[in-house]
């Protein structure tokens, strides 16, 4: 079954806001092996002009696909069997690195919904903001494998 769109340019915002710790950052920076020491040393962050320990740019991931994507991924009028999808792709666009102390804000619209052969490409910005400043754009494509519309012969 193909996806509504009449969800494009909808907005929705995602939930709780997550709080940023060291700890946080200092684990997820371990995780991906990234041994910057901006991520892991106060210190370190402070020398390069930071407030505290700043996140790798992927530390968004969490932040833009918590909270169910503004609501939108578990809304069944949108018609998305979460049991068909793939990711396709990821990009961020920061206005400044994330940083311990941030709460993070999002809010998710959807962009667009597109046929790409038998599959749909659900597309979602996510604006990212700590107390109302800007943080980053996060544009992720989901596949949606084998629910568009049949076409006609």
């Amino acid at each position: 079954m193909p996806l509504n769109r009449d969800f494009i340019g909808r907005t929705a915002p995602a939930g709780e806001p997550i709080e940023v710790t060291r700890n946080d950052i200092r684990r997820f920076a371990t995780a991906i092996g990234d041994s910057n020491p901006a991520y892991h040393d106060r210190e370190a962050a402070k020398a390069l002009g930071y407030p505290d320990v700043i996140a790798p740019p992927t530390f968004l991931i969490s932040a833009s696909t918590g909270g169910g994507s503004g609501g939108f991924i578990l809304d069944p009028e949108l018609g998305l069997n979460y049991a068909l999808v793939v990711h396709g792709e990821q990009q961020f666009a920061f206005h400044r690195p994330v940083q311990a102390g941030d709460v993070l804000e999002t809010v998710t619209r959807i962009a667009d919904i597109r046929d790409a052969g038998r599959n749909e490409l659900l597309t979602l910005v996510i604006e990212v903001t700590s107390n109302g400043e800007p943080v980053a754009t996060v544009t992720n494509t989901i596949v949606s494998r084998g629910t568009a519309a049949p076409k006609e012969a």
